[in-house]
Parts: structure tokens; sequence; C-alpha cells
């Protein structure tokens, strides 16, 4: 029983993103994004586009046309 304890805490470990990467909670943000029907830009969102959210920690922006 003890090691089902310690074998979950790894895992769990496994799971949680590092700090300086961010690569589970950026794929996350891309994947929301994706579901919005927005499109992530590199530096920013053209002039016919709205801005909804962003697609990384490093701050990538979600954008979709203007309604």
């Amino acid at each position: 029983m003890r090691i089902s304890y310690l074998l979950f805490a790894l895992f769990f470990l496994f799971l949680m993103p590092v700090p300086a990467n961010g690569a589970l909670i950026s794929t996350l943000q891309r994947y929301y994004c994706r579901i919005r029907q927005g499109r992530c830009a590199l530096i920013g969102c053209l002039p016919k586009e709205e801005q909804i959210g962003r697609c990384s920690v490093s701050g990538r922006k979600c954008c979709r046309r203007k309604k």
C-alpha cells in the first residue's frame, strides 16, 4: 500500500510543468485557443483580428477574426 502512495507522488511530479519551460501549460493554452477558433500569433494580431487570450507562457497571443 505504501508503494502505491510513492508511485502516485512520482507520477504527480512528472505531470507538473517545469517553471522555466511551462510546456504542459503552453500546450493546453494552444489547444484552448484552437477550440475557440483562434490562431496563435508570434508578435501580434492582424488589424482585422482581436486578441482573445494567450497561447503560451512566453507571450504568444491567441487571435481570431473580429465579429
